[in-house]
């Protein structure tokens, strides 16, 4: 598994797919700030420490992305049954995606950068 970005990585060099239900700061140039590019890094960084753990495993949710690519929506569970996205969700790195909302990381309340 290599880590892509704080939603998304590459597993087996099968494509990029993305992690179901959450939207997570931009990296680099996809950034909109420097608050955003910050709150990526962050984000970034925890997910792969939660990556690192034994156990793991991605399920298809059964959904691909909107975008020209079509990358899969996966779910990724921790040993314990938790779901890396939940707990992305709770820990403030990731919000919940909506295909009719995008989140603006550089004029919210999210002071983790």
């Amino acid at each position: 598994m290599e880590k892509e970005g704080g939603q998304n990585m590459r597993l087996l060099g099968e494509g990029v797919p993305f992690v179901s239900g959450i939207d997570t700061p931009e990296i680099g140039s996809h950034a909109k700030c420097m608050k955003e590019r910050k709150l990526a890094l962050i984000a970034k960084g925890r997910l792969k420490e939660l990556l690192a753990e034994k156990g793991l495993r991605v399920v298809f949710s059964g959904a691909v992305d909107k975008t020209e690519s079509h990358r899969p929506l996966v779910n990724i569970y921790r040993a314990n049954g938790e779901e890396i996205g939940k707990q992305l969700l709770k820990e403030g790195f990731a919000r919940t995606w909506s295909p009719k909302q995008r989140n603006d990381w550089c004029h919210d309340g999210n002071d983790r950068a």
